[in-house]
Formats: structure tokens, sequence, C-alpha cells
């Protein structure tokens, strides 16, 4: 009987274990928070909004407004130029509880004609000083209602932004599309790009168009992969560079984009 009864016992509280863990996980799910279980805190979108327009406190900036709606802030109003409202986005970005922006600001400067903006941007990206290695650049320009789209090839970082602060800083750009292709980092792009200027410029008969400050050939490197750009007097000369920047050591292939002046032009395949 003895060894019945402490079997019996065994079996009970065996059963009242398994019901403890049994019903362990629920007692914790009903405690909640007291159990450790952080909830979730409600947004506080005034406070965002309050920091959000503290960083707009700019004389430029004064009939720019600020709402913010789950951390989203939607920023309205108008600028007299793009770099204010490139400016804007990136201080409420930086105000805390802040998770995307939403820029409808409207750029209500100057009005420039597409023509004469293109003209003048044209011109001041070409002669940018800060671009030291412009003739390794082949950005592209395009204007359409005041959006300006930059595209092409930058072989650097510093000289993409630099195009990119020309333009926005310029009157009469409502908005801007950065295309820009930066280049890759390369030792052997380095100096495929150096000897192709030299063998390309230093050929006789493509030598005047290293007079020009701004190079009218532009020289593009990825991988060992030549482009060239610009605008030349003649098919001579646009087969001549061709030619030239094959026989460089270490060149994969060469796209020959030049244009012949005077000719229709042409958009580059990519």
């Amino acid at each position: 009987m003895k060894g019945f009864d402490s079997l019996a016992r065994f079996i009970l509280v065996a059963a009242f274990a398994g019901t403890v863990l049994t019903l362990s996980p629920a007692s914790y799910a009903a405690a909640g928070p007291s159990a450790g279980i952080a909830s979730a805190q409600p947004v506080d979108d005034s406070s965002t909004t309050s920091e959000a327009a503290a960083r707009l406190n700019k004389k430029q900036l004064q009939n720019v407004k600020v709402t913010v709606n789950n951390g989203v802030a939607t920023l309205t109003g108008s600028v007299d130029l793009y770099e204010y409202k490139s400016d804007a986005q990136k201080r409420v970005l930086h105000a805390k509880g802040i998770t995307a922006v939403r820029n409808e600001i409207r750029v209500t400067g100057q009005n420039v004609s597409d023509q004469d903006l293109k003209a003048k941007l044209s011109e001041e990206l070409a002669y940018d000083p800060n671009a030291y290695g412009r003739t390794f650049d082949a950005i592209t320009l395009n204007v359409v209602d005041g959006v300006v789209t930059l595209g092409g090839h930058s072989h650097n970082y510093v000289d993409r932004d630099s195009a990119l602060s020309i333009v926005s800083t310029t009157p009469g750009v409502k908005d801007v599309v950065d295309d820009i292709e930066v280049d890759p980092v390369s030792p052997m792009d380095d100096r495929i790009r150096v000897e192709v200027a030299r063998a390309v410029y230093g050929f006789p008969s493509l030598n005047k168009y290293a007079i020009n400050p701004v190079k009218p050939i532009r020289i593009a490197v990825q991988n060992g992969n030549v482009e060239l750009y610009g605008v030349v007097d003649s098919e001579a000369d646009k087969d001549a560079a061709n030619i030239r920047a094959n026989s460089v050591p270490g060149v994969f292939s060469v796209k020959n984009y030049l244009q012949v002046a005077g000719q229709p032009t042409e958009t580059p395949k990519q």
C-alpha cells in the first residue's frame, strides 16, 4: 500500500506541475507590461512639428511651413532658389522623430527660359573652378520647364557635388534631378584616364582641342571601358580620337559618343 500511495502522490505532483507549465505563457501574456513587455507609445506629432519648425527659422525659409503626421513631415510654401528648397528638407530630416520628408515647396524666384537657363548652366559647368578633373567628367544637361536633369558620368563625388551645387544656386532652376553616375574607384582606371588623354590630346590633328581650357573631348572610364564625349570639328577628328583611345594598353572597349559640330545631336545609347 505504501508503494501504491507513493506512486499516486507522484502522479498528482506531476499532473500539477504540467498544469502550471501549460498555463505559464498565458499568465505572462495576461500580465502585459507588468511582466516586462513594453507597450507601444503614441507618436507625439505636435512636439516633432515644433522641433522641425524651429529648424526652419531662417530668413530664406520664412514662407515655408511644416506639418507632421506619424513622423512624416510635409513641407509647403515657397522659396526663391532651389538651394533653399533642398536645404529645408535636409534641416527637417534631422529633427528628432522625423522619419521621412515630403517636399512640396515651390520655387517661385526668377523665371528664365529653358534655352537661356541651359546656355548659362552649360557655361558655368564647363568652367567650374572646383572640378579639377573636368576632362574626365562627361556630365550631360537637360532643362524642361525649369527642371534641370544632370546625367552622364563624373569620375568622383567631388566633381558631381560641385555640379549639383552650381545648378542648385542658379536663379531660374525650379527642380533638380540627379542622374549622374559616379565612376568606380580604380587605380587601373585612373591610369587609363591619363593615358587616353595623352594619346588623344597628344595626336597632331587633335592637339588643337587641348588649347581650349574646358577640353571639348571628355573621357569617362569604368572598369577599363572608355567612353568619349564632347564636340569635334569633323568626322576625321572623331575617328582619330576613337583610334587613339583604342591604342592604350588595358582598354577593353571604346564607345565613341563624340558629336560633330553642325550635325544633329545623337543621344548616347546605354
